[in-house]
């Protein structure tokens, strides 16, 4: 699971730095082979993108703008694209713990120089307001943030800890990169059943939050995967 979650050395050091605990009794043949790479502990590398076109061109035009802007800022911009990566993550592989990790890292770090009104702004536009909702409740209820500390959190999604805790637990499966369709040897197109379940109960849990990305998504997925079919 940390493997799968991309969190080794994270909870490497944690198991370091509690060692001593009377309740840390975890078999060391379990950890022992965890990296303890501070330099992992470093600034995640996001791609922010949309599936939905329109959404993608909007994300880029805000890009754009805010580069010639008067009233430019950063970290706003910053932190839009750690949502929007985040947003990326949870459509295709479930909730990334190191993903909200970089978010909490971030608002802890530099929040106090975001632009939470443009940040909104932003939000409503590309539609994935309550996705990052979403995010914010899951710092709420798995890492005690406080509510005053995510501006953009109106309500704290009851959902966010038991999602959470499912992601964890099939981390595994969700980030196993597998085939949608391939072709046979006889020539005749199949399709992975087991995939296409977890894509479509993935996007099902996902869809309240973000109808149109998540719903081009999953169509993006299966055009992606027809495409790799040998002609």
């Amino acid at each position: 699971m940390v493997e799968a979650q991309n969190i080794a050395s994270i909870v490497a050091k944690g198991i370091k730095n509690h060692q001593y605990d009377n309740s840390m009794n975890l078999p060391t043949n379990k950890y022992d082979h965890l990296p303890l790479d501070e330099s992992q502990n470093q600034r995640v590398e996001i791609h922010p993108a949309l599936s939905n076109p329109l959404l993608n061109k909007r994300l880029k035009k805000i890009h754009k703008t805010q580069v010639h802007a008067t009233d430019t800022s950063i970290e706003t911009l910053h932190l839009l694209d750690i949502i929007v990566d985040n947003v990326r993550l949870m459509l295709n592989q479930g909730i990334s713990i190191r993903g909200i990790m970089a978010l909490g890292t971030f608002l802890r770090n530099r929040g106090n120089k975001v632009d939470f009104i443009k940040l909104e702004h932003w939000l409503d536009k590309l539609h994935v307001r309550r996705m990052a909702q979403l995010q914010g409740s899951i710092l709420i209820s798995i890492f005690k943030f406080e509510k005053d500390e995510i501006p953009f959190v109106n309500k704290i999604e009851a959902v966010a800890y038991p999602m959470t805790l499912r992601s964890v637990n099939h981390a595994i499966l969700d980030t196993t990169k597998e085939w949608h369709f391939k072709q046979g040897r006889s020539g005749f197109v199949k399709n992975n059943s087991a995939v296409l379940r977890r894509s479509f109960r993935r996007s099902a849990r996902y869809i309240r939050f973000a109808p149109l990305e998540t719903t081009s998504n999953l169509v993006f997925s299966f055009v992606r995967s027809l495409s790799e079919i040998e002609e």
